[in-house]
């Protein structure tokens, strides 16, 4: 399931993905994507949320190992608070 496709950027920083790319990879307009860079390499990634109950899945799973790690709240809202800051 790959296609090889061109695209140029536009003047406003867009770039359009061609139909038969969108079609293959059922993409549809108002869909998200991560974006990573590297070099003169751009990949983009579909993010599609979970379902209710893959959510609660996660949240459990990510409970369990915060709670096995010794990672707290607090914890978890200094690092937010440092990477919104510009800090590592």
């Amino acid at each position: 399931m790959s296609e090889l496709a061109i695209a140029k950027l536009s003047s406003k920083g867009q770039i359009v993905i061609p139909k038969n790319l969108r079609e293959l990879l059922g993409l549809k307009s108002g869909d998200a994507f991560a974006l990573f860079g590297k070099s003169d390499t751009i990949i983009l990634k579909k993010l599609e949320m979970p379902s209710d109950d893959e959510f609660e899945v996660l949240l459990k799973w990510g409970s369990e190992f915060a709670r096995k790690k010794g990672i707290k709240k607090e914890d978890v809202q200094k690092a937010v608070n440092e990477i919104r800051k510009g800090g590592n």
